[in-house]
């Protein structure tokens, strides 16, 4: 029995999931849970589920085996995984006894294992017999159709599906279901491999030698016979395993891989022994959903275990025997046997044992990945290297890398190295790869491939060069060319694989290693999980973690990269990411824009940018561009000018906006120098930056500004220009709006916009060329865009002198005129965005208690809320009630993170009176589906101290949809207390 006196870790128990969404929905069950306890290997408890009745969930920790009420096909459920992470957390109390309803279970798991083993009766003699014959005889018309296809042609053959699905059933008939596994991949090889005739000539020969070996098996060697077997699918009893000699050692776990053909899940793990070096592979089937036992630890453990072999010339799968200890993390892994050249004579004597092997497995250390103009390679210190197969892109294996060496557990096969996991810093990380896997064309099989593809009814095997070695093996007996074609494909394929050599390749510049402190293994699980999710609590985990300028693991590097797509994400992603990031981003065409945005790594390096770009200038190098940021302390940083010279333009654009928050003159001053030689994008950019610390001095650049070629440029001045009241710009503005606008001698304004507004307005940026008023005030009147655009950029002192009132009474004012009806949408949106971008408190009152803006300015009306002083912007949420629920989901994200307490409180009694509504009134309306925007929202933005108030809400709720969306409400609060918590 396994001791398991020590709690497991949240990895462990995440490695027993069937999948992803199981390990999710077990969180947020965390806050369900009562009567929990556990005793020696039992863990238990009740999980209430939306019946009234909860669920009975025990775990036995020393199969695992799991027993769940509830009626998920899953195994393990979500019930028992959540258990089990709350017991990994700590949050389960030891009990002196299992409750009853475990206490049975167990007893019955306890009777069961001591019960006597019925004994299996082996199959008779006769049974034996006439399975082979039956495999014989399919074997027989697979040799016919094999001879076929070569004799009539490839060109010619029929490559479908449905070709190839008739062959394989013939063969499920015949009982030799691995061949028919065999020739089902065929068609989807044919249809993505590009060198498919060679594909098909090298299968079909490999075919062809299984059949020939069947039929001489009896004169084969033992272990030779039971390989063929093996290969062609004959069953091998449970118990003739058992009976191999148990090979003990401290088996360390390697990689686990999960793979699903015709809904049959398969695991693989990889094990090697630590003492003796030995590799096992351990083979589990699940069908219809990957539910896996949990006695294979996770890979990274090791434990000491008797494995028994199954039998073969080239033993690697096998069965659990006895165990001696628990599973126990490793953190060095034996380095003898593990070179390029120990993989490939590994491989050679595999071969010559058992020429039907696909592959071995095979261990490199210190190995790094590279790639070049032929592929993926893995190069050891000599630059002897291994390629990868084609297709494939371990962007994971190199983020963990970093151009450094590492150890890499993988299969050597003729396709080539199939990374399965990496090890480094004492941990191991599985690999995925991220496109099917395939193999670069082989130029000494083309003449065979030649003949094949034509038919050897149309041309014989004279005249074709074979290897000396190769040509002496072939059988000189006569026959059917078509046969001798397969022979001799089949020995010309055994010499490439037996006899390959290892090539050379380049390594890369390794990454930089990054000081910043590592963000804490809890936290970068969490991480990851947001980021699969794309969760909502994203932005309070990145405001939280900000202040500890973490960097991210290595291995999570590809997943944030591709989540950096997202603009939203982007920069406090690329922060985190850093050199490692950068780096690895520079590699991949996919995310080579990304370069250009990461910000300045304030880390000092000792080497400058200035040398970094001296070395790119004239050169192609892709890791040219990619060199870490020097920079020294923060005042030395605000000072240095590299940056700014030689960065790239998101360091520049980092750079830029550090120094206007420490010295906004010297920004200026740096901005202005530069103005000159700035082109592109970046040069709006830049000028938006000045909006930090903005004031009177940036005027002259910002006036510059208004005659640049790129719109992008103009229309950032114009608007920065509109936020310095006392401008001339502000002047030119407040010009024009007096001009155009006066109150009437009825107390009305009145309105002429002339239909040329001059050459002056037109280079601040005032124009009739968009198509705004049509899509914005459903209008084709022009001018009425031209009014809009004066009023958003005139300075809102310039209503003073319009009104002839106080500033104070200004905007009351404005909001009690009567407004032509031509232009009265135009004038209130100009109004909100002048408001805005000055963020004037007393117009945004104004505004949001009175105007009445267009359709497309009410998502404007939040930004208003949120000019408001916090305490009116609490009195406002106070006094709305239960029946102005969307009012309040409009405005509750312009009130501050996390919600202010009587806020909370008082969103808290209105889901509540909406839950007794429903309960009284099931029909009313007021069901959970109608506020389902405002729970979730409330599951982001409410105080994390109110998960129990929340969960007795939920408790006190008679009505299920309610209590159910209560309690997913207090496990969300429970998930963002537990995620601050990981990064305090």
């Amino acid at each position: 029995m396994t001791d398991t006196s020590a709690l497991w870790t949240e990895d462990q128990v995440r490695a027993l999931a069937p999948d992803a969404s199981s390990v999710a929905a077990a969180r947020k069950l965390a806050s369900r849970w009562r009567d929990t306890g556990a005793e020696g290997n039992a863990v238990w408890g009740l999980c209430q589920g939306s019946g009234a009745k909860p669920y009975q969930t025990i775990v036995d920790l020393s199969g695992p085996a799991y027993k769940c009420s509830c009626p998920s096909r899953k195994f393990p459920c979500k019930h028992a995984l959540s258990l089990l992470l709350a017991w990994s957390s700590g949050a389960v109390p030891t009990r002196d006894a299992p409750a009853d309803f475990a206490a049975e279970w167990l007893a019955g798991r306890v009777a069961k294992a001591t019960a006597a083993p019925k004994a299996k009766s082996a199959p008779s003699a006769a049974a034996v017999e006439q399975r082979r014959g039956r495999v014989a005889a399919g074997l027989a018309e697979l040799q016919v159709w094999l001879t076929d296809q070569v004799r009539t042609g490839l060109a010619q053959t029929d490559r479908s599906y449905a070709a190839y699905e008739a062959v394989a059933a013939r063969m499920v008939d015949a009982q030799a279901p691995r061949i028919a596994e065999a020739l089902r991949r065929l068609p989807t090889a044919v249809a993505t491999t590009e060198h498919w005739p060679e594909l098909l000539l090298r299968e079909y020969a490999r075919l062809h030698l299984l059949v020939l070996a069947h039929r001489t098996l009896d004169a084969l060697p033992e272990p030779l016979q039971a390989g063929i077997r093996s290969h062609i699918g004959y069953p091998v009893q449970a118990e003739t395993v058992l009976a191999e000699p148990a090979v003990r050692d401290r088996w360390q776990v390697l990689g686990m891989r999960v793979s699903e053909e015709e809904r049959l899940y398969a695991r693989r793990t990889w094990l090697r022994g630590r003492a003796g070096g030995r590799w096992a592979l351990l083979i589990e089937h699940s069908f219809g959903t990957p539910n896996f036992t949990g006695e294979v630890p996770a890979p990274g453990n090791e434990v000491d275990a008797e494995l028994h072999y199954y039998p073969g010339p080239v033993p690697l799968r096998v069965q659990w025997g006895a165990r001696h200890g628990a599973p126990e993390p490793f953190t060095t892994v034996p380095a003898a046997g593990t070179s390029i050249g120990d993989v490939l004579d590994a491989y050679a004597a595999a071969l010559s044992e058992d020429p039907l092997v696909r592959s071995v497995p095979a261990l490199l250390t210190d190995v790094v990945p590279a790639i070049d103009e032929h592929g993926w390679h893995l190069v050891d210190a000599e630059g002897t290297a291994l390629p990868l197969p084609t297709g494939v892109r371990p962007w994971r294996l190199a983020a963990v890398s970093g151009g450094h060496p590492v150890t890499v557990t993988g299969q050597w096969s003729a396709e080539g190295f199939d990374p399965v996991s990496v090890f480094s810093a004492g941990e191991v990380h599985d690999l995925e790869t991220e496109f099917p896997t395939g193999s670069a064309a082989s130029p000494e099989l083309a003449e065979l491939v030649s003949i094949a593809l034509l038919g050897t009814a149309r041309r014989g095997l004279d005249g074709v060069h074979l290897d000396p070695a190769v040509a002496g093996a072939v059988p000189q007996r006569g026959g059917d060319t078509a046969t001798k074609l397969l022979e001799t494909a089949a020995l010309q394929d055994l010499y490439l694989r037996g006899g390959r050599v290892p090539g050379t390749a380049p390594k890369p510049e390794p990454a930089l290693d990054d000081p910043r402190p590592l963000l804490p293994r809890r936290s970068a699980n969490r991480l990851g999980r947001l980021l699969q999710e794309k969760s909502a609590f994203l932005p309070e985990w990145f405001a939280a973690a900000e202040p500890f300028d973490f960097r991210l693991p290595e291995v999570l590097c590809v997943q944030a990269l591709s989540a950096a797509s997202d603009p939203a994400l982007r920069a406090p992603l690329l922060r985190l990411a850093g050199r490692r990031g950068r780096w690895l981003a520079a590699r991949n065409p996919a995310w080579s824009k990304l370069v250009d945005e990461f910000p300045v790594d304030r880390a000092f390096s000792g080497e400058s940018i200035a040398s970094r770009h001296e070395s790119s200038v004239g050169t192609d190098d892709p890791t040219a561009a990619d060199s870490p940021v020097v920079d020294g302390d923060s005042v030395e940083f605000a000072a240095s000018d590299e940056v700014w010279l030689f960065g790239t333009p998101g360091e520049r654009k980092d750079w830029f906006a550090n120094l206007r928050r420490v010295d906004p003159a010297r920004g200026l001053e740096v901005l202005t120098s530069a103005w000159p030689k700035e082109s592109g994008s970046i040069k709006a950019e830049l000028l938006g930056l000045l909006g930090i610390g903005a004031n009177a001095a940036d005027e002259d650049l910002l006036e510059r500004a208004l005659d640049d070629r790129r719109g992008d440029v103009r229309r950032t001045a114009a608007g920065l220009l509109a936020r310095l009241p006392d401008s001339a710009y502000g002047a030119r503005m407040t010009a024009l709006l007096t001009a155009w606008v006066r109150v009437g001698s009825d107390g009305g304004l009145e309105v002429d916009v002339p239909g040329d507004v001059g050459a002056q307005a037109r280079r601040d940026g005032i124009t009739d060329g968009t198509e705004q008023p049509k899509l914005r005030w459903d209008t084709s009147d022009a001018s009425a865009q031209t009014l809009h655009q004066v009023i958003a950029a005139a300075p809102l002192s310039a209503w003073t002198r319009i009104l002839g009132t106080s500033p104070e009474n200004t905007a009351a004012t404005a909001l009690a005129l009567a407004l032509p009806v031509r232009y009265a949408k135009a004038i209130v949106d100009g109004w909100v965005d002048a408001t805005l971008a000055a963020r004037d408190t007393i117009w945004a009152r104004e505004l949001f208690a009175g105007a009445t803006p267009t359709e497309q300015a009410v998502l404007r009306r939040r930004e208003l809320f949120t000019l408001l002083d916090p305490a009116d912007r609490v009195e406002h949420v106070l006094d709305l009630d239960a029946h102005q629920l969307t009012e309040l989901h409009a405005i509750l994200p312009g009130l501050d993170h996390p919600w202010p307490d009587r806020v909370a409180a008082h969103v808290l009694r209105l889901l509540g009176e909406r839950a007794r509504t429903t309960a009284r009134h099931p029909h009313s309306g007021a069901g959970v589906y109608t506020d389902r925007a405002l729970l979730t929202a409330a599951g982001v933005h409410l105080p994390v101290g109110l998960a129990a108030r929340v969960t007795a809400l939920a408790e006190a709720t008679d009505d299920p949809a309610w209590h159910q969306a209560f309690r997913t409400l207090a496990t969300d609060l429970t998930e963002r207390a537990t995620m601050l918590e990981e990064l305090s």
